[in-house]
């Protein structure tokens, strides 16, 4: 089952062109992320990290600056840190986000 999973992310990959992709929230994006788990830790591991990775990446999200650090809330509240948003999404990239000052 791992390798049929992992065959079907180098099917994705090489189907459909990156620039038809959308921009993933994430720094590491959704298929690369699936693959090194599924790579790493097995079939259910790679199902239980996609399933996160589908619940977590919404259209409708929040950039915010709070003291000099950038997160990304997400519409079930949830938040991202810094390290982990994807470059595209923070500036200069993304000129769109609110400043919070504690």
């Amino acid at each position: 089952m791992k390798y049929i999973l992992l065959v079907f992310i180098q099917l994705y990959w090489k189907l459909i062109p990156q620039s038809k992709r959308k921009v993933c929230l994430f720094r590491e994006n959704c298929s690369s992320h699936i693959y090194r788990i599924t790579n790493e830790n097995g079939f259910i591991k790679g199902i239980t990290a996609l399933r996160f990775r589908i619940i977590k990446c919404r259209p409708q999200y929040e950039l915010l600056k709070v003291d000099n650090t950038f997160i990304l809330r997400l519409q079930d509240g949830s938040v991202i840190n810094e390290n982990e948003i994807s470059q595209f999404l923070l500036p200069p990239y993304n000129y769109k986000f609110n400043n919070i000052e504690n």
